[in-house]
């Protein structure tokens, strides 16, 4: 069995009961899931600050890392206390305007003057990371809001587990003469995106059935979230090849053995959690 069969199996059968159980924990709604997706967020703004950082020049990381760390705290507040999320966004727009006065009033000097020449670099960078990390990713945890929030969590992560693994299974098996069509990821390949949708749809559409009360919509909506699930799983996992294409580094960093950063292992998560969250609240309940 190769390594790579050998680390997919012990994501599913021990990484996500994992956090399952975690979730499982009922202690103040969930606080130790949300403890561990607070020190997710900071690990993975980390990685994409040294991403960010081989190419440009950034603000000092404290600063980046404080202000994306607010946002999990705030989605766990909200939650706890019952605020809807507009804390959040509230959070998020202190965040931006913070890094924004920090660049206005902290310039650079070369040469004894005043340079504004790497402002715009190093605001975007940061901004970047508090949307991508702080902003998308606390829609993970705003999850734990619905109504049944193990079950909710637990199948939204078999659908991007199973859209991951179809990809990759169908990728290996039928779709080598499709490859090379998304240049960003040359070994990624048409077939195996489809094989990654299937995986998605078929969850989506088991888990209705299992669980008639999680889902009340048609057959159709319930192909439809794992479609749009799907593509934004794929779309996640190309953004976050990018960020490493664009610094010429294989992985995030080095924190899981044999899979590199924790971002390799969430970034399909990362962007595919706002389109389950807020398919599923506006339209499936």
């Amino acid at each position: 069995m190769s390594k790579k069969v050998l680390q997919r199996l012990a994501t599913f059968f021990i990484g996500i009961p994992l956090v399952l159980f975690i979730l499982y924990l009922p202690f103040y709604h969930q606080l130790f899931f949300h403890i561990v997706f607070f020190a997710t967020t900071l690990i993975c703004s980390c990685e994409v600050y040294n991403l960010l950082k081989k190419n440009q020049p950034m603000p000092p990381k404290a600063l980046v890392l404080f202000f994306t760390a607010l946002i999990p705290v705030s989605v766990y507040l909200c939650v706890l206390f019952k605020l809807g999320f507009t804390l959040v966004t509230l959070v998020f727009l202190f965040g931006f305007m913070a890094l924004a006065v920090f660049e206005v009033f902290n310039p650079e000097h070369k040469n004894g003057e005043v340079d504004f020449s790497q402002a715009n670099l190093k605001l975007s960078g940061a901004v970047f990371i508090l949307t991508y990390i702080g902003y998308l990713g606390s829609f993970i945890t705003r999850i734990t809001s619905l109504a049944f929030p193990r079950l909710y969590l637990g199948v939204f992560l078999v659908m991007v587990f199973l859209c991951d693994s179809f990809a990759w299974f169908f990728g290996i098996l039928f779709g080598k003469s499709t490859r090379g069509y998304v240049k960003v990821s040359p070994n990624k390949s048409l077939v195996g995106f489809a094989g990654g949708i299937l995986g998605s749809v078929l969850t989506a559409t088991v888990s209705s059935l299992i669980w008639p009360e999680l889902f009340n919509a048609s057959l159709t909506m319930q192909i439809l979230l794992g479609l749009s699930v799907a593509i934004a799983s794929i779309l996640g996992d190309l953004v976050e090849s990018l960020l490493k294409r664009s610094a010429n580094e294989k992985d995030s960093g080095n924190v899981i053995p044999g899979r590199g950063g924790l971002l390799d292992s969430i970034d399909s998560i990362i962007l595919a959690a706002p389109v389950y969250y807020l398919f599923v609240s506006l339209l499936l309940i």
